[in-house]
C-alpha cells in the first residue's frame, strides 16, 4: 500500500472506529461485536506504525473513546483513568515481555471483567463520590446510582483519602431476568450484559438500577493517603480486608510462561462464572517500576489485556423453530446438533428475522459456523455448506400460536400476529391494558398479573372484569384488603372514557393522542367500528397508517367479540369526555417533571377539556411547558426556545 492510499484508508477507519466508539461507549448500542472492533482498531495501528507520519493527535488509537455524559454533573479525575493496550496473540504478548527488565518483575494476571469503569473516593472512611471513567480525564457523578450497587461499602475502616478504580457490570442471572422482563414490556431488549450495565448506571431513576442488581469488582488503587504498597497484589489484599469486593481471582507470576498458564486456565473456566469476562490482564506487580516504564498518551506501559478469540464451531441445522413474543413478533429460532461453546453446551440460537435469513440463505440441513456473542447468546455466524436439498427458509403467513394472519410493515424488519387475544403475547397486553394511561387499574401491576395467569384466574384481557376475588384471596401475599382494594379499582376503571378503553386495546400505532383523535370524532366503540378507512383518514392529524392500523383491528372476529364480552361485564365504551370551555383552543401545552398535586396525565385531561392539545416534545411551537420537579431536557429546551415556563401554581390559576 503506497502512501495515498494509506491515508485514504487511515481516514476511513478513524471515521468507522470513532462512530463504533461513540455507540458502545455512550449509547450503549454497539451495532458490531468486540472481535470486529478489534480487527479495525489492528488495522489502524498497524498503518499507523508503517506511515507514522500519518498518526494524529486525536486519532482512535491515541484518545480513549468515551466522551462524558451531559445527563450527569461532569467530574475530573484526579488520577487519568487509562485503557488498555490490547493484545490478540501469544507473540504479543511475548513482545510486551521483552520489553520489561526481567530482574524487576512479577506480574499479576486477572480477569478483564466486561462492565463499565467506575471511580469511588472514600474521605474518613465514607464514600463521597463515584463517577464513571469518560474519556479518562473527564467522566461524569453517578453517586446515587453507585450507591444502589450492594457490593459497593458505604463506609469502610480506613480514616485517610482513598480512591479505588472498578468495574461495574451485571451478573449473567441479574441480564436473563432483564431480558425477560424487557420482552414482557416490549422493549427492545439489551444486546449484552456489558450494555445493560453501562444503560442501567446512567439511568436517571436510581430505583432503576436498585432492582437490576448490578455488581462491581475493585482492581486498583487510584490514590491513597496515609499509606504506602510497592505491590499491586497486596493492594488488592488489602482493599479485601476493608470489604471491597475485589477480583475474583488474582494470581502472582514469575515469567512469562507462567502467565501463560494462568491466561489459559482464566480462559477455560469463562463458561463457569457467573459475570462476563473479555479476556485477561497481564501487569507489572512492582508499583516504582510501573511509574518508571510511565504509560503512552493512551495505555501504560505496564500492563496489557490478553483478548480471547471468539470461539466458533461448525454443526447441522436440523430445524428453524418460529417463536411468538409478547408483542406479537414472530421470531425464528435456529435448531442444531449440539456444540460446546465457552464452557456449555449449545443447540439453539436465535436467528432475528426474516433478512438475516434471507441476508445468509440460511436453510434446514445447512452446515452453519455458530459462536457465543458476549460469552452468553449463541448466535448464528454464517452458513459454511449447503445441503444438496437445501431451500432458504420461509417465514410462515399465519401465526404459529394462533393462526391469525401476519403482516410486515414497509420500513420494519419483524413479522408480527395481526390477533390481540393471541395466547403468546397476552401477558405484554394485559400489561398495558392494566397500565396508568390506559384503564389504569391500581394494584394490577406485572407481577399480579403474571401470579393470577398462572394460577389460571384469567386468560385474556376480559377476565379481569370476571375475576373470582374468593380464589384472589387465597393466592400467595394477597390478603383479603388487597383483593377488596383490587375489586374496587376494577369496578372503578369500567367507567373510563373511551378514550383510555381505545389506549388501553393496545391497537398498533394508536396511543394515548390518536385515542384521543378517534374520540373526539366518535361518541362510541361502534361508530369507529364502523367507520371506513377513508372516515378515519378525513380526521386531522390521524393520517393513513393509523387509519389502517385501526380499521384493520376492529374488523377481526376476535375484536368484535372482545368488545361484545367487555360491554357485558358492565365497561364503558361510550365517550365522556366532556369540554368546560375553549380557553386553551389553539394552545399547546407540554409537560414534563413532578407536579405537587396533580399527576401529568390529570394535567393533560383538564388541558384538553378547555380546549388545549397537549404534546410530548417541545418546539417553537409551543405555547407553554408545564414544569415540575426534575424536569430534565424538555425544560432546557424551553428555555433555549424561550417557551413560557409555568409552575403548578401559575397553571391553577389559568383554570381557576
Amino acid at each position: 500500500m503506497n502512501f495515498e492510499e494509506a491515508k485514504k484508508r487511515i481516514l476511513q477507519l478513524t471515521g468507522e472506529i470513532r462512530y463504533h466508539n461513540n455507540l458502545y461507549y455512550n449509547q450503549d448500542a454497539p451495532e458490531i461485536e468486540d472481535y470486529e472492533y478489534d480487527a479495525l482498531t489492528r488495522e489502524l495501528k498497524s498503518l499507523e506504525k508503517e506511515f507514522p507520519e500519518l498518526i494524529s493527535p486525536d486519532s482512535p488509537t491515541q484518545t480513549v473513546g468515551g466522551n462524558a455524559n451531559t445527563l450527569f454533573s461532569p467530574v475530573v479525575h484526579s488520577v487519568k483513568m487509562e485503557s488498555l493496550q490490547d493484545v490478540f496473540s501469544l507473540d504479543e504478548l511475548r513482545d510486551f515481555d521483552g520489553r520489561i527488565d526481567k530482574t524487576r518483575t512479577v506480574y499479576s494476571v486477572e480477569p478483564k471483567i466486561d462492565g463499565l469503569s467506575v471511580s469511588l473516593e472514600y474521605s474518613s472512611g465514607k464514600l463521597v463520590r463515584g463517577s464513571t471513567r469518560g474519556d479518562g480525564v473527564t467522566g461524569e457523578d453517578v453517586t446515587s446510582n453507585i450507591l444502589q450497587i450492594a457490593s459497593v461499602p458505604r463506609h469502610i475502616d480506613f480514616d485517610g483519602e482513598l480512591e479505588v478504580r472498578g468495574e461495574v457490570y451485571m451478573p449473567r442471572d441479574s441480564f436473563i431476568k432483564l431480558v425477560e422482563r424487557q420482552e414482557i414490556l416490549g422493549e427492545k431488549p439489551a444486546k449484552n450484559p456489558r450494555n445493560a450495565a453501562a444503560g442501567t448506571l446512567r439511568q436517571k431513576n436510581s430505583a432503576v438500577v436498585k432492582e437490576r442488581g448490578l455488581a462491581i469488582f475493585i482492581f486498583n488503587i487510584q490514590r491513597i493517603e496515609g499509606k504506602e504498597f510497592r505491590s499491586h497484589i497486596k493492594s488488592l489484599d488489602f482493599l479485601a480486608s476493608l470489604g471491597f469486593s475485589v477480583l475474583p481471582s488474582y494470581k502472582s507470576c514469575s515469567d512469562i510462561e507462567s502467565v501463560i498458564e494462568e491466561i489459559e486456565r482464566i480462559g477455560n473456566t469463562r463458561g463457569e462464572l457467573d459475570f462476563d469476562i473479555d479476556g485477561a490482564v497481564v501487569k507489572v506487580d512492582n508499583l516504582d517500576y510501573r511509574t518508571e516504564l510511565g504509560s503512552t498518551a493512551k495505555f501504560p506501559k505496564w500492563a496489557v489485556a490478553f483478548k480471547y478469540p471468539p470461539e466458533e464451531k461448525e454443526t447441522i441445522l436440523r430445524d428453524i423453530e418460529i417463536n411468538v413474543g409478547r408483542t406479537g413478533a414472530l421470531t425464528p429460532t435456529a435448531v442444531f446438533d449440539p456444540v460446546e461453546l465457552a464452557g456449555t453446551t449449545v443447540s439453539r440460537a436465535v436467528l432475528h428475522n426474516e433478512d438475516f435469513i434471507n441476508e445468509k440463505q440460511i436453510g434446514i440441513g445447512d452446515t452453519i459456523v455458530v459462536r457465543k456473542a458476549g460469552e452468553i447468546i449463541p448466535e448464528v455466524v454464517a452458513v459454511s455448506r449447503h445441503a444438496a436439498d437445501s431451500a432458504i427458509f420461509k417465514m410462515p403467513d399465519v401465526c404459529p400460536s394462533c393462526g391469525a394472519p401476519v403482516f410486515r410493515e414497509e420500513g420494519e424488519a419483524v413479522i408480527h400476529c395481526t390477533n390481540a387475544e393471541c395466547p403468546a403475547q397476552i401477558l405484554r397486553h394485559l400489561i398495558h391494558f392494566t397500565s396508568r394511561d390506559a384503564m389504569d387499574i391500581e394494584g394490577l401491576g406485572p407481577a399480579m398479573l403474571e401470579q393470577l395467569l398462572g394460577a389460571g384466574l384469567i386468560k385474556n384481557i376480559v377476565d379481569i372484569y370476571k375475576l373470582d376475588f374468593e380464589a384472589v384471596k387465597r393466592l400467595d401475599r394477597v390478603g383479603e384488603k388487597s383483593a377488596d382494594n383490587l375489586r374496587n379499582a376494577i369496578e372503578k376503571s369500567k367507567s373510563n372514557d373511551l378514550s383510555k378503553l381505545i389506549t388501553a386495546l393496545g391497537i398498533r400505532h394508536i396511543g394515548a393522542g390518536a385515542a384521543k383523535l378517534l374520540t373526539d370524532n366518535y361518541q362510541s366503540i361502534d361508530e369507529i367500528t364502523a367507520a371506513s378507512r377513508e372516515d378515519l383518514e378525513s380526521i386531522p392529524g390521524f393520517g393513513s397508517v393509523l387509519a389502517e392500523s385501526a380499521v384493520e383491528f376492529f374488523s377481526l372476529d376476535e375484536t368484535r367479540e372482545m368488545i361484545s364480552e367487555l360491554k357485558a361485564c358492565g365497561v364503558n365504551t361510550e365517550s365522556t369526555r366532556q369540554t368546560a370551555d375553549d380557553r386553551f383552543a389553539g394552545l399547546t401545552f407540554v409537560l414534563t417533571g413532578t407536579l405537587p398535586t396533580y399527576t401529568r396525565s390529570a394535567a393533560a385531561e383538564i388541558i384538553e377539556s378547555h380546549g388545549g392539545k397537549v404534546s410530548s416534545s417541545v418546539s417553537k411551537k409551543t405555547d407553554y411547558v408545564l414544569a415540575g420537579e426534575e424536569a430534565g431536557s424538555k425544560l432546557d429546551k424551553a428555555n433555549a426556545l424561550g417557551v413560557k415556563v409555568i409552575d403548578e401554581q401559575q397553571f391553577k390559576e389559568m383554570i381557576e
